[in-house]
């Protein structure tokens, strides 16, 4: 049966209308960075689980600690009005559908406001990855008000992220999407800390260290290239953002 199951009750009544951080594995792994990083910068307390039809049926264990998880986890900071929707697997993008409705009557209980990450395939340069956004349901006025750019092109956000803001759309649900350049073929902390420095901070009015998000690029990197590998390898088509061209 597909259901949110809370572990932390408590903070429930604490949160009023957070505010929602995805990171599900996409292109440069920027969402799944960025979330990583939240939860733990902000020591977050694990919130809930999601058992949702679409989530592959593994069990995920981590450093230092013999309790098992699932792979998709909530994590949640009520002084912040913070939450953080944090996977250690991808989701097919045919499954994704499931995932979304969901997540979105979970969404629409508590009047959470989902930020979604997605990476745009760019080959790197010296120059700052470049951040637009994105947004339905009325939520497109907080991109203005944080003085986030509009896209300088046309395109689409495929895969599960790209299955949760359809769903948003379809359903008139308010949701934000952040889109920045990414490197398309290794995981991307540099385009993770703007999109937490000039995107999530400005939206949020919460202050994120990043200093050790760059300091340890390298150590990042690593951890997570065995992931982004297994994604390229997959026939499955991962979260991204990509342009449409003037004649699709």
């Amino acid at each position: 049966m597909a259901r949110i199951h809370v572990l932390a009750d408590e903070l429930t009544d604490q949160l009023d209308s957070p505010t929602m951080v995805e990171g599900l594995p996409g292109v440069g792994l920027v969402g799944k960075i960025a979330a990583d990083h939240l939860v733990e910068a902000f020591d977050m307390t694990h919130y809930g689980d999601a058992f949702c039809d679409g989530i592959p049926d593994v069990a995920v264990y981590m450093e230092d600690d013999p309790e098992l998880h699932p792979p998709v986890r909530l994590y949640a900071d009520a002084e912040r009005n913070l939450l953080v929707l944090q996977s250690d697997i991808p989701i097919r993008p045919d499954a994704a559908t499931e995932l979304a409705g969901c997540l979105g009557s979970w969404f629409d209980e508590l009047d959470v406001l989902p930020i979604f990450l997605s990476g745009i395939a760019r080959e790197k340069s010296a120059d700052t990855p470049a951040l637009y956004g994105v947004g339905t349901g009325g939520a497109a006025e907080h991109l203005t008000a944080a003085g986030i750019d509009n896209p300088t092109e046309t395109g689409l956000v495929s895969g599960p992220t790209g299955a949760l803001l359809s769903n948003a759309v379809a359903v008139g649900r308010p949701a934000l999407g952040l889109i920045v350049e990414s490197d398309p073929q290794f995981p991307d902390p540099e385009a993770a800390r703007v999109v937490i420095k000039q995107g999530i901070e400005p939206l949020t009015g919460i202050e994120v260290p990043v200093d050790d998000l760059v300091d340890r690029t390298t150590e990042i990197r690593e951890a997570k290239e065995q992931l982004a590998r297994r994604m390229q390898q997959s026939d499955e088509e991962s979260t991204q953002a990509r342009p449409l061209g003037m004649y699709q």
